[in-house]
């Protein structure tokens, strides 16, 4: 007396296991094995297991003791990625205007807010005399004349004369420049010779 098709449960786990869902349970097993989530002899059962399983309820039941994966390290670096890169990027901020060296031979060039100096930076973060660009033998040098917020070159607050070079960011308050080399065009918005 042997059961009907009518007395078997059609829910998705009494479905018979096809020969794909088996060889994707195997490579499961293998892979946690390889993770070493599973031990010798709980691999090998389960492998038989696996082949001989009829239905798709006996497939998942391979996993089902197994603890939580938690995400390793790179794939959750990768997944950042991935997620940044979906997401639409704001352009990149423009940067900082040039700036290239007085010509002339002028050896004392004042930097400022005023019309009186050399070379005027129209920022109001700017004190009145800022800074101050020597020519020396080696090249120039940027000191800060005491001005209220400082003088910088690339990050670093100048507190006594230091030289400066092409490629170099230089700030004065919150005017931020790049120094270029002298055949190149100077920033607009800075009056004087700069």
């Amino acid at each position: 007396m042997g059961g009907s098709a009518a007395d078997t449960p059609a829910t998705p786990e009494y479905l018979r296991a096809s020969d794909e869902e088996r060889d994707r349970a195997v490579s499961a097993l293998r892979q946690e094995f390889v993770e070493g989530r599973l031990s010798h002899e709980t691999f090998m059962f389960r492998m038989q297991s696996a082949l001989g399983a009829r239905h798709r309820g006996q497939l998942t039941g391979l996993f089902t003791d197994l603890p939580p994966r938690r995400a390793r390290l790179l794939d959750r670096v990768r997944a950042a990625f991935r997620r940044r890169d979906l997401e639409p990027q704001p352009p990149p901020p423009p940067g900082p205007p040039p700036m290239v060296f007085p010509p002339g031979s002028g050896t004392s060039f004042t930097i400022g807010r005023t019309q009186d100096c050399d070379l005027r930076i129209a920022d109001l973060s700017v004190s009145r005399c800022h800074a101050r660009l020597d020519r020396g033998q080696d090249g120039w040098l940027l000191s800060d004349l005491g001005s209220h917020n400082g003088t910088r070159v690339n990050g670093w607050l100048v507190r006594e004369p230091v030289p400066v070079r092409p490629g170099d960011v230089l700030q004065f308050g919150s005017a931020t420049f790049v120094i270029q080399g002298p055949d190149e065009r100077a920033a607009p918005g800075i009056d004087g010779k700069l």
